[in-house]
């Protein structure tokens, strides 16, 4: 094998090893990443109130307490979300 085929290989093997290293920190990162703590209201601005017309009922990351007027949660925001508040992570439900 020549110098130059085995140095090839060897940078070859680096390139692996290293992508593979990177891999393997993503994955290890992902758990964290579905278990991340939300954001608190202030953060995302938020308020009991609508806003242009856009409240947390209509926001697909709304999750509705026991009734329609009730206090639910949201998948981004901490505590306790009001169905008629708002705040900079809404999305329309569509």
């Amino acid at each position: 094998m020549s110098e130059k085929t085995h140095k090839m290989q060897r940078r070859l093997t680096r390139r692996n090893v290293v992508a593979g290293a990177a891999a393997l920190a993503g994955l290890a990162v992902l758990p964290r990443l579905a278990g991340a703590a939300k954001a608190p209201k202030s953060a995302l601005k938020y308020q009991d109130t609508p806003h242009d017309g856009q409240d947390c009922a209509g926001c697909i990351q709304y999750e509705p307490g026991k009734s329609a007027s009730a206090m639910g949660t949201c998948k981004v925001v901490e505590g306790p979300i009001s169905p008629k508040g708002w705040c900079l992570a809404f999305v329309k439900k569509s």
